[in-house]
């Protein structure tokens, strides 16, 4: 392994936790679903973005997203889909926020109805299954601690796959009970508001940079 022969895998943990942990889109999301729809939005969103993960990370291991990075035009109809979809999450955002400045229990109560909660899931998985950047990193990132003699590497990148999310799972599990504690504050109108705003300009940037960004 290019990491190393002694300790490949905690290398690999040590390497992913850091990613993980750096503030991005992922990290956007689960926050502000963690505020309107509490401890339970936050944990689905969560689960919805391990699971469009473990959709790349899969493919990966198969081989499935490297045939799409080969493909300029898959690569770009996916690119398209996965900024389009984060640009009207986004404007839904941003509005989201304008409704919380103008009537903060009206906002809340629409937002935290549980039939809204499936949706949680849903942006957490659409979030990430959509965004090709995701497919680029697992086809980049896991061959780099893959051994150089493993009888079988699909089986191997699996298994650093799993890790991967099993860190995902740990690190913004605790993250959102962080969150949750700390919800009375964050939860007030004005915060909520300027959360929600950040969170849809955040996701709208990167949108904006995934459509404008080179098909490899």
């Amino acid at each position: 392994m290019l990491a190393g022969q002694a300790f490949p895998m905690t290398t690999f943990a040590l390497a992913a936790l850091v990613l993980i942990m750096l503030p991005g889109p992922d990290q956007a999301l689960i926050t502000r679903n963690a505020l309107v729809g509490g401890r339970t939005g936050g944990l689905l969103t969560m689960t919805g973005g391990v699971l469009g993960l473990a959709v790349h990370a899969t493919a990966a291991a198969v081989g499935l997203s490297a045939l799409l990075l080969a493909s300029a035009t898959a690569f770009t109809v996916l690119k398209i889909a996965g900024a389009a979809y984060l640009l009207w999450l986004a404007v839904q955002l941003l509005r989201s926020a304008a409704r919380s400045r103008r009537s903060p229990a009206a906002a809340g109560e629409v937002v935290t109805a549980p039939p809204r909660r499936w949706a949680y899931l849903r942006q957490g998985f659409l979030s990430n299954a959509l965004n090709p950047k995701v497919a680029l990193f697992f086809v980049t990132f896991l061959p780099q601690f893959l051994s150089a003699g493993a009888g079988s590497a699909r089986a191997e990148a699996l298994l650093l796959s799993a890790v991967f999310a099993l860190l995902y799972l740990a690190w913004f599990g605790l993250y959102v009970a962080a969150v949750d504690r700390l919800g009375r504050w964050l939860r007030r109108p004005a915060v909520k508001a300027r959360i929600e705003q950040a969170t849809g300009v955040l996701l709208a940037a990167v949108a904006i940079r995934l459509a404008t960004a080179a098909s490899h």
